[in-house]
């Protein structure tokens, strides 16, 4: 990391987080199976109720916004904790599941390495086509899971016997979220878990966040969700839902029909 961007003002755990970066990023699978998490774990703390990655500061610093933004790029947006995955697993039991939205597939791969049956798709899979979120960096892989084009999706759409997993879908009006849970829900789909920020933030539209509320009941929230300390104005959350009744306003949980 760069040594002219602040840090916490711990010289020595801000130059355990460079070597940790550094040792993880280029190492690949050879040196972790989830290195997003083992470079950012020792700076996870408790800050007002939640997990979050501040190094103990809660304004963070110059140089962990740094690291999010080049760790978001090369991993995935939301951090897969070992907890929230175990979280995942329980909630889907036998189920399959399946990403959309997928990017790297990082996701998917830290899923499937829990045991579960996964496949993942997205509009522009980093390793075929280019991707704005996910460009191709030398020294990086383009994906760490398999990741399908929506041609592949559409050909097993139906019908919808897996759980859909929604991890930061794009907000801002982006459709992709309402689309893709309508058609899950066209296809008899019955358990969503979504993994994204409150109506009103950068993940979602508001038809998705609408649907929930009409026709979907909350039914687990992932108290151990982590975040980075950027998201105290809306914290992002994992919510898992599941078909009809309403869903209350909740930070993170599971959703059934």
């Amino acid at each position: 990391m760069s040594p002219r961007l602040a840090g916490t003002g711990d010289d020595q755990a801000d130059a355990q987080f460079d070597l940790r970066f550094v040792h993880y990023m280029t190492g690949g699978r050879a040196v972790s199976q989830n290195p997003y998490w083992d470079i950012i774990e020792p700076f996870v703390t408790e800050h007002d109720g939640r997990r979050v990655v501040n190094g103990g500061r809660a304004k963070g610093s110059a140089r962990l916004a740094f690291a999010q933004m080049l760790l978001q790029a090369a991993y995935a947006y939301a951090i897969p904790a070992p907890e929230t995955i175990d979280w995942v697993r329980e909630f889907c039991g036998s189920r399959p599941i399946v990403e959309l939205g997928a990017g790297r597939g990082y996701w998917a791969a830290q899923l499937a390495d829990s045991v579960l049956t996964v496949d993942a798709y997205d509009s522009e899979p980093p390793d075929k086509v280019g991707n704005a979120s996910f460009a191709r960096v030398a020294g990086q892989v383009d994906t760490w899971f398999p990741v399908g084009d929506l041609e592949d999706f559409a050909a097993r759409a139906q019908p919808a016997d897996y759980v859909l997993f929604l991890c930061w879908p794009p907000g801002w009006g982006d459709a992709m979220s309402s689309e893709a849970l309508k058609v899950f829900e066209d296809a008899g789909g019955e358990r969503l878990i979504y993994i994204g920020e409150p109506r009103g933030g950068n993940t979602g539209n508001d038809a998705f966040f609408d649907a929930l509320s009409e026709r979907w009941t909350l039914d687990s929230v992932d108290s151990n969700f982590v975040s980075w300390w950027t998201d105290a104005g809306r914290p992002a959350h994992a919510v898992q839902h599941g078909r009809t009744g309403r869903v209350p306003a909740c930070r993170q949980g599971t959703v059934r029909r």
